[in-house]
């Protein structure tokens, strides 16, 4: 009976031992392996960045005017590589801020110091849509926000508007009242866009396609292009030391 029981326990204690080794094995494995993953991220150098952020929150910081190469940088500006480009018929650059809209609105800029508004009118890809997009020039980023706050109880009210640019024959509708706008901000700058149908006819309030048009004119092509730009400048590349011979 006694060599039963010390058979047993020679038998649970070697299964304890087996069972120790391979929790000590695998502890030795994870230890291992992070260690491994340690210097492999310690190794990893991060890409050195290639632009770095610009202050665009005041003229101050930012004086150089806006040109009409810098907005409309070519006739054509392709937003998706898949669908025709829009075609740029005319652009305009001016300090008469009230030359680019009416009422109110242009008076609010006046107030806000606004000394230049770069747009132009546009043709969409499809040419069923006229678009004049552009860029107002204000003092500072605070008056920027609180023009894009009021400007919106104004146009509701009928009070103001903001002005399409005719470019010649067959884009007279772009001038016209009955046409849907949009308007945004960065830093010191108040972006707008309106659009309106070449055959004159209104536009719904839920198409589609003009809100397709607002969104490539202003967050994609002016806020988040020709500002993205202004508002980051490249970082040269470090020169690598040569060694003295």
């Amino acid at each position: 009976m006694r060599d039963q029981r010390r058979t047993w326990l020679f038998v649970i204690g070697g299964l304890g031992a087996l069972v120790l080794l391979a929790v000590c094995g695998l502890s030795s494995y994870f230890m291992v392996a992070d260690e491994r993953q340690g210097r492999a991220s310690r190794g990893t150098v991060p890409p050195a960045p290639t632009t770095q952020v610009r202050d665009i929150g005041t003229r101050t910081v930012d004086p150089a005017p806006l040109t009409e190469a810098e907005v409309f940088p070519s006739d054509q500006i392709l937003i998706n590589a898949e669908e025709p480009p829009y075609q740029v018929l005319k652009t305009q650059a001016t300090d008469d801020c009230g030359s680019a809209a009416s009422g109110e609105i242009s008076a609010l800029f006046t107030e806000l110091g606004c000394n230049q508004v770069v747009r132009g009118t546009l043709r969409s890809p499809t040419g069923a849509y006229l678009v004049t997009a552009g860029v107002f020039n204000l003092a500072d980023a605070t008056g920027a926000e609180w023009a894009h706050q009021r400007i919106k109880p104004i146009v509701d009210g009928g009070k103001g508007r903001f002005q399409g640019l005719a470019a010649g024959s067959g884009t007279e509708a772009i001038a016209l009242a009955s046409a849907q706008v949009g308007w945004h901000v960065r830093g010191h700058f108040l972006i707008f866009c309106v659009i309106a149908k070449s055959d004159r006819t209104a536009i719904g309030d839920n198409d589609p396609y003009a809100r397709q048009i607002l969104f490539d004119m202003i967050e994609l092509h002016l806020r988040g292009g020709v500002l993205e730009r202004r508002a980051t400048t490249p970082v040269e590349s470090p020169v690598e030391a040569k060694p003295v011979s």
